[in-house]
């Protein structure tokens, strides 16, 4: 499961895959999905792994209805670097 976002964090979008260095080159690409290429997001600013496909999915599904600063509250946590960045 991974949260990728555009360069000015003003959308996010929540994935899941069992490769996520294919599936990045894809987003890169810009063959990942139609959402990605619209609105420009590339950036991964958090992954989870899990030993289930169906609990990615479960957390997915999860995160897709979290408030935006739920979601950013997460990638800072586990992110050192995001918890510097004032979005």
């Amino acid at each position: 499961m991974y949260i990728l976002s555009n360069k000015y964090r003003t959308t996010f979008y929540i994935g899941v895959t069992s490769s996520l260095k294919k599936r990045m080159e894809e987003h890169t690409a810009g063959t990942g999905s139609t959402f990605t290429k619209k609105y420009n997001v590339k950036d991964l600013l958090y992954y989870e792994e899990f030993s289930h496909i169906n609990q990615a999915i479960q957390k997915e599904k999860q995160l897709k209805n979290w408030h935006r600063d739920w979601k950013l509250n997460l990638v800072r946590a586990k992110n050192p670097i995001m918890s510097t960045l004032k979005i």
